[in-house]
């Protein structure tokens, strides 16, 4: 069979290689090369991702390029799985093809950038400015971090002659690619650090999850694991803590699970010195994020020099570092019957029972919504009026005690939520005085919490993770209400602790209108919201705000709650997932798996999980 061209004519050689006509790029596979058929163009932004043994490689430049054609050829070669961009790095100049940092930033626009082409310069110069034009969504920075971000998007590469031929001689950091090329090439993997509390606190036990962005196909295990060396992402970082030594690096250019699924890492020098106990974090970090790209059973670093052992951690030691351990039960849910008082219901069961307490079984006050903590103890209920907050827990006998908190606002107090350190979150409405307020333990003296990035919006829900450094908020402003999600930081002022919540982020920026969220996972939400002139959906997003790779859930419309459980897997990590219960006007309604939405309680109100 002879040569094949791609959409510019230039040769590809069909030796050895499933090749096909792309433009710009060549796919390597297993597959056999057919012996028949027409050979089609297929535009880069459109290849399929079904066959995970595929490999696309980019085409160097021909002879005589022309400028057009030279950058449009280069931004196809970004997209190839060449680990080090050496193809790409044929399109440009010398001086250039030192300098150029692929890795310092990633722009995602929702097509392939437009190439315009305008000449610069004097006929004997020769020089040419090519402009990429689009729409942008998104940027992901030098730590793999995401973030939506969405603008006209305009910048400028020079072209000019080098040896007789063209070669780009000035480009913006980075690189620049359509979102269907964006989501082929990378993957969503979750790294895990400590919760830090602030000072005078203990580290916790406790892992949280900082989304980022890798490639897919360019040596998963050892990219995941040095992206966990550089440290969490920049939002992430005042609340969080690595156990690893500051400049601990990989000494191994290639990592990989054995046959038994356990992974050996030798640690550079900067590690050497470690007591156990934090060796074992280490590990622990390791497990959990080298986990979101391969079945792990065990951990095990080394030291460089002699590759002696320093510690190993597997499956059945992990659990105590797991970052869903303060989550809670994952198949009990709680919710408000016709009467106003807290019922659970487990996944087993088809018939809601009160709980017991002076917020269930014994109860006199009705209620409008409820929480319940972690270790499914107590329970929080704001009364039906809205204004008042009591605390109390679930035990025949036990006392209502007095309200916890009190608003004078006729929109009065949001749903409350138990963080996983024991401490109670509620925001008051009251327009003349709007507050977020964390309760310590539960029924310490409340403390009102900063918000300074509001800008005039009023909080009208709220959930905190579990790892108590994260929250998600409903704000409203004028008739929309979005979600955001804010950095829980615990600060010494005065010689005594302050917490604030800092830089607020959309997670949601498509929706109009966000009517419920629930936390669905480490870095996952579940929301209930629609966009413009659409209808109400029910859809997972990533704390980062990009999309989210899990199932979608079968359509209902007219949700004014929704409850789905932190720790999606079940418990123990179990493959059953556990089910979704959300509100509607007339009643509760439940999703288990493989199975569809059916209503439980008629006039129920209010669901949540523990937390």
């Amino acid at each position: 069979m002879g040569a094949v061209g791609d959409r510019r004519g230039r040769p590809v050689s069909a030796a050895g290689l499933l090749a096909l006509g792309l433009s710009g790029v060549l796919l390597a596979g297993c597959a056999s090369m057919p012996d028949s058929g027409d050979v089609n163009p297929v535009d880069s932004s459109q290849r399929a991702d079904a066959d995970s043994q595929v490999r696309v490689y980019g085409v160097p430049p021909r002879k005589r390029e022309q400028p057009q054609e030279l950058v449009t050829g280069f931004l196809e070669a970004t997209t190839s799985d060449d680990p080090n961009y050496d193809t790409a790095r044929m399109y440009l100049s010398k001086s250039v093809k030192r300098r150029w940092d692929p890795l310092t930033s990633t722009t995602v626009l929702s097509d392939p950038p437009q190439v315009n082409v305008e000449r610069t310069g004097d006929r004997a110069q020769e020089e040419y400015t090519i402009t990429l034009v689009g729409k942008q969504v998104a940027t992901v920075d030098a730590k793999h971090a995401y973030k939506p971000d969405e603008r006209p998007y305009k910048t400028a590469i020079h072209v000019a002659r080098e040896d007789g031929e063209w070669r780009i001689d000035d480009l913006p950091p980075g690189l620049v690619l359509g979102v269907s090329d964006f989501q082929r090439i990378y993957r969503p993997v979750n790294k895990y650090y400590f919760a830090e509390l602030g000072p005078g606190k203990a580290p916790r036990d406790v892992l949280v999850a900082d989304p980022v962005y890798l490639r897919k196909r360019i040596d998963p295990v050892t990219s995941t694991v040095k992206a966990l060396l550089d440290g969490p992402t920049n939002w992430l970082d005042p609340v969080a803590a690595t156990a690893f030594p500051t400049g601990t690096e990989v000494a191994d250019e290639r990592l990989s699970l054995d046959d038994s699924n356990a992974l050996k890492v030798r640690l550079t020098d900067r590690a050497a010195g470690i007591n156990g106990e934090q060796c074992l974090r280490m590990a622990a970090q390791l497990f959990y994020t080298v986990q979101e790209s391969a079945s792990v059973s065990s951990v095990t670093l080394q030291r460089d020099k002699g590759g002696d052992q320093m510690c190993s951690l597997g499956r059945e030691q992990v659990g105590r570092y797991a970052p869903a351990q303060t989550v809670g039960h994952a198949d009990r849910q709680y919710f408000l019957d016709a009467q106003r008082r807290v019922v659970s219901l487990s996944d087993g069961e088809k018939t809601p029972s009160r709980v017991a307490g002076p917020l269930g079984a014994d109860g006199t006050v009705n209620l409008k919504s409820v929480a319940v903590d972690r270790g499914e103890t107590r329970a929080a209920g704001v009364a039906a009026n809205g204004q008042s907050l009591y605390v109390a827990h679930m035990q025949h006998g036990a006392a209502l005690g007095e309200p916890r908190v009190t608003s004078r606002a006729a929109a009065g107090l949001t749903a409350p939520s138990w963080d996983g350190l024991g401490d109670l979150w509620v925001a008051d409405q009251d327009p003349d005085r709007p507050r977020l307020l964390r309760l310590p333990g539960g029924t310490g003296a409340p403390e009102e919490v900063r918000v300074p990035g509001l800008d005039g919006e009023r909080i009208t829900g709220l959930r905190v993770a579990a790892d108590g450094v994260r929250i998600a908020l409903l704000v409203s402003k004028g008739d929309r209400k979005t979600l955001k999600l804010g950095r829980v930081e615990r600060r010494m002022s005065g010689g005594r602790p302050s917490l604030s919540v800092q830089e607020l982020r959309s997670v949601a920026p498509k929706l109009e209108e966000v009517d419920a969220v629930s936390w669905a996972g480490g870095s996952r939400l579940l929301v209930a919201g629609n966009e413009r002139g659409g209808l109400q959906q029910l859809l997972y997003i990533e704390t980062d705000g990009s999309r989210s790779n899990a199932p979608a859930l079968p359509g209902i419309t007219g949700v004014r709650g929704i409850a789905a459980p932190e720790n999606p897997t079940g418990p123990g990590n179990a493959k059953k997932a556990p089910g979704v219960v959300a509100e509607r006007e007339d009643g509760i309604v439940r999703l288990l798996p493989d199975m569809n939405w059916n209503w439980v309680a008629k006039d129920g109100s209010a669901p949540v999980y523990p937390g």
